[in-house]
């Protein structure tokens, strides 16, 4: 195998309108690049967000039903004051 020099290029970076580097630091202005990483970046905050909610809600019912399983069932609810249960067997 016969190895190729490695190809030297020599080139300035210009902006589409040919103001050359400076016009690409202007305040106030973003590029195209730097736009989509910033909703790609809001895009991932917001999955992140969902998937910690999904995940909490999920983690809650799973108690949720738990605690209806431990506690017996209620056969009959009357209010005075407080709240009065009638309790009947845990039924395991």
């Amino acid at each position: 195998m016969i190895e190729e020099p490695a190809e030297i290029v020599d080139g300035e970076l210009v902006a589409g309108d040919g103001q050359g580097v400076d016009a690409l630091r202007r305040p106030g202005t973003l590029t195209p690049v730097a736009v989509q990483t910033v909703a790609v970046v809001g895009a991932s905050v917001v999955a992140g967000a969902a998937a910690v909610a999904l995940v909490h809600r999920r983690r809650a019912r799973r108690v949720a039903r738990r605690r209806r399983r431990m506690l017996a069932p209620v056969l009959a609810s009357r209010s005075f004051l407080v709240d009065v249960h009638v309790l009947g067997d845990r039924g395991k």
